[in-house]
This record gives C-alpha cells, sequence and structure tokens, in this order.
C-alpha cells in the first residue's frame, strides 16, 4: 500500500490529519500533549510497509563539486600506464571531444583484510578500509553542477521535490520533539550552487524541511529569547500565538504552510534550550575534539579552511543522532572552482585543499561512532553529485580534472551494509560505470531501505501522482552492498 491516508485530500499523513481535526483551542493542547509523548514520530512509522531496518539514523557528507574517484578509493593502474594520451571522452551530454589523461599523482595502497584501495590523501579514513563500502559504479544524469546537487539530493533534476532527509522526517518521524528531525550544516565559504532547495521539504508539510545550524552564534537564526523576556514570558507569548493561529488556521483549512509556521514557533520554543545545548561542545573532552581535528592549525593556502570547522560538524552530528535528530547532513565545499570540490583549475592543488579538511573530522566520527556503539544503528555516506574525468579538456589548465556524472563513486559506513565490501567498477580508466552499472535513484532507494523504508511505498499525492524520492523511473536497492 501507498503511505497515503483516505483523507489524503486534505494533508498527506495521519499526523497532518489529527492536526487539522483538532485545530482549535483543544487540537493545540491536543497537539503539544501528544507530540511529547512521541506519538506523531509513532504514527508516520506505524503507517509505512516496512523492511527491516538496519539504520535508525543517516549522516550525509556531501563533497559538493565532485570529488575525484580515481585520486581517492579507485585505483586505475591502466590510467596510470596511459597518462598524456589524448582519448575521445563525453564531457557534456552528447557532447564527445579530445581529453589528454591525467594520471593521478597520489599513491595508492590496499588496507586492512579486505584489501580495499586508499590513496595518500586520506592517510587516517585509510584505517577505516575494513568499515566502509564502496559503490564505484554509480552513474546521474546531468554534466552541470546545479542540477546535479538537487538530482543528488532530491531524485530529480528539477527544483520543487522533497530531500531526502524530508523524506526520511516524514516518513519516520523524529525520536526528539525538541530537535529537528533533519539539519544541514553549510560550508564556510558557502553553500551549494542550487540552494536551498537541496534541503527543501518540496510538497510534503514544510515542517520537514531540514533546518540550517550555523557555526557561529546561535545555531538557529533569532533562537534567543529577545532582550527582557524571561522563560516563562516566553512561553506566555508562543501559548497566545498559538491560540491566535488556531483560530486563523480553522478559517483556512488544508494549508499546509500555515501548519507548518505553527509547528516551527513551537519547536523554536523547546530549541532554545535543546540546540545551544547540542552545538556546545564544552562538554567533550579534550581527547575527543583532538580525534575530530578540531585543534589542527589551518594550512596556509587562502582557500583552505582547515579541518576544525568540518570537525566540529561532524562532532555536532554525532550529538544530535544521539538525542534522536534523523537526518544530518554536513556540506564540504562551497563557492565555486577550489572553494569547492570543483577541480577545473588543478586537481592536485584541489586535493591538498579539501583532504584534509575532512580526513581527521571523518576518522574521528567513525571511530567515535564505533567505540559509543552507535556505527551499527548510524549510516554514514559519503559522496558530491557526481565524479571527475579521467582526463582534462585541452582548454582547460592541464592538470584539472572537468565533470564526470557517467561513472563514480559513493562509499557508506555503519547502519547495515557491508564492510570492506566493494562493489561494481567503472571503465579501465575510471569514464564510465561498466560493471554493475547503477543509477543514483538506486544508492537513494539502498539508503531508505537499510533506513527500514520501502521506496515504492513511501509516497506523497501531489500533482495527480504519488511522488516518491526514486521518482517515476523504476529503482532497486542495492541489495549487494546490505550486510
Amino acid at each position: 500500500m501507498n503511505h497515503r491516508s483516505p483523507w489524503h485530500g486534505c494533508s498527506g499523513s495521519r499526523r497532518e490529519f489529527l492536526w487539522q481535526v483538532g485545530a482549535g483551542f483543544g487540537g493545540v493542547a491536543l497537539s503539544s500533549v501528544m507530540a511529547e509523548d512521541g506519538v506523531f514520530g509513532a504514527m508516520d512509522a506505524a503507517a509505512l510497509p516496512h523492511v527491516a531496518a538496519r539504520a535508525k539514523r543517516c549522516i550525509f557528507l556531501f563533497m559538493f563539486g565532485g570529488p575525484p574517484s580515481m585520486d581517492t578509493f579507485d585505483y586505475k593502474p591502466e590510467l596510470q600506464k596511459r597518462n598524456g594520451e589524448t582519448v575521445d571522452t563525453e564531457t557534456r551530454r552528447g557532447k564527445v571531444e579530445p581529453n589528454k589523461l591525467l594520471a593521478s599523482k597520489r599513491s595508492f595502497k590496499q588496507y586492512g583484510e579486505s584489501g580495499l584501495w586508499c590513496s595518500d590523501a586520506f592517510p587516517h579514513i585509510a584505517k577505516h578500509m575494513d568499515e566502509l563500502c564502496l559503490i564505484k559504479s554509480l552513474y546521474t544524469d546531468s554534466f552541470i553542477h546545479g542540477s546535479a546537487v538537487i538530482q543528488a539530493n532530491t531524485g530529480r533534476i528539477l527544483q520543487g521535490h522533497p530531500s531526502m532527509g524530508s523524506w526520511l522526517s516524514y516518513g519516520l518521524g523524529t525520536d526528539n520533539q525538541n530537535l529537528p528531525s533533519f539539519v544541514v550544516m553549510l560550508d564556510p565559504r558557502g553553500g551549494p550552487i542550487s540552494g536551498a532547495p537541496n534541503w527543501s521539504s518540496g510538497y510534503i508539510p514544510a515542517s520537514h524541511q531540514g533546518t540550517v545550524f550555523r557555526s557561529k552564534g546561535d545555531p538557529i537564526l533569532h533562537l534567543s529569547n529577545r532582550e527582557g523576556l524571561t522563560r516563562e514570558m516566553e512561553r506566555e507569548h508562543h501559548d497566545a500565538l498559538a491560540r491566535l493561529n488556531a483560530v486563523h488556521l480553522k478559517e483556512r483549512f488544508g494549508r499546509d504552510d500555515l501548519e507548518a509556521r505553527i509547528k516551527s514557533y513551537e519547536l523554536a520554543y523547546r530549541m532554545q534550550i535543546s540546540a545551544p545545548e547540542v552545538t556546545d561542545l564544552a562538554g567533550e573532552s579534550e581527547k575527543t575534539m583532538e580525534m575530530y581535528g578540531i585543534f589542527d592549525k589551518k594550512p596556509d593556502h587562502k582557500w583552505s579552511v582547515g579541518p576544525a570547522h568540518f570537525g566540529r560538524q561532524c562532532l555536532t552530528a554525532r550529538r544530535l543522532i544521539e538525542r534522536g535528530t534523523r537526518f544530518v547532513q554536513i556540506y564540504s565545499g562551497g563557492g565555486v572552482q577550489q572553494q569547492s570540490w570543483d577541480a577545473h583549475a588543478g586537481q592536485e592543488v584541489n586535493l591538498q585543499i579539501h583532504a584534509p579538511e575532512i580526513d581527521r573530522p571523518i576518522d574521528g566520527l567513525l571511530t567515535d561512532l564505533k567505540q559509543r556503539g552507535l556505527l551499527d544503528e548510524t549510516l554514514v555516506v559519503w559522496g558530491g553529485e557526481f565524479g571527475r574525468q579521467p582526463g582534462t579538456k585541452p582548454n582547460y589548465d592541464v592538470t584539472g580534472r572537468d565533470h564526470n556524472p557517467k561513472g563514480f563513486l559513493y562509499w557508506m559506513a555503519g547502519g547495515g551494509v557491508k564492510p570492506g565490501f566493494s562493489y561494481g567498477e567503472t571503465d579501465e580508466l575510471g569514464h564510465a560505470a561498466e560493471e554493475n552499472p547503477r543509477h543514483l535513484r538506486d544508492l537513494h532507494a539502498t539508503i531508505l531501505h537499510l533506513m527500514g523504508i520501502d521506496h515504492e511505498q513511501l509516497t506523497y499525492f501531489y500533482d495527480g501522482l504519488d511522488q516518491k524520492l526514486t521518482g517515476l523511473v523504476p529503482a532497486e536497492p542495492i541489495h549487494e552492498v546490505v550486510a
């Protein structure tokens, strides 16, 4: 059955139905009590035709700009041998032109019992190869950052559809009514090129959109009490506002945006205590913060921010998932060219900037999750909107790599995936998925599957269709990577 109720014309789930039929003064109080008891989240989960859930939470480490598979985790000996040769390569959809092959300047080794390859770009992540599950034969539809990032996050190349975090929030609810179920943390150099639609809730209830946590000051804008207001005064203010909003909503039945705003006010009140606490790392030991690279110095390169920022975000992500947040997405890379993983102006320089920024923090995150017994129930996902070409176009810097959606790599860890496992291959040069090619929508279906959701059943009726994260084109979880 589909995740839609017989009253879906009123709203998309039983949670919204209960709010609407009780939207008067009593409904406000009833909703508050039910939320505190966790009923809303439980009802959403109960409505789903679950598969066996392997993961309760997901941390998605998004490398904006497109990290290079052949310089990181996918050793290509043939590319190394043929450095400098010119080959015809599809560099934009349907456009084939000469490219000069560019061997990786990184050295590769096999690690652990699994023998998985990792380059010296990630000496700390390399220690975890026996915990990683590599998917090396992904492909997607767009050669352009904006639409490719949107597709990586929402399953479609056009804006307006719900993001993966929103789908998970909608389907599974939250385990903590005092924190958002979906949190986003951005790179200090800027966000992804297509902006807020990457964490939008699209046409599902707006209360499921991602909440952006800032790196400085209040984690969320305008979260602190206004000057002169006590906690009790703020509570009275919120209660009065809730009563007025309930009357307003009753006269505008089915207005999802109004419902979401009412809920956001109440959540904001509760988060005045919970959000600063979760982002305050003062209670963490010096050893823990050192493990995440928080004390590491920033390199000299003008575009580098060093590992401290990403380390704080990874540690905050661990604290969030410990407290019940369902989905946390952290972006590495912001702005254009060398400020992100977009390596047109030099692949090796790009790696020198960005690899050290994430290497120790991810090592710290995986180590911390494992030693706390959280890795088995937390799915960690690493990747970007696409990969990079094995060569460079003649009109580009001779050391840069262009965009490549035809074959690229993601890895996952924890949360029910096979550890120390590699699935699929690109061709011998790393240009196109060749062995077990899987579209990015199959990765989305796999993530939902590991979180206990059948991607065919989690739907929302909109525009005459039962919409899904995986869209209208058939998709299938990559069962081979599930432990």
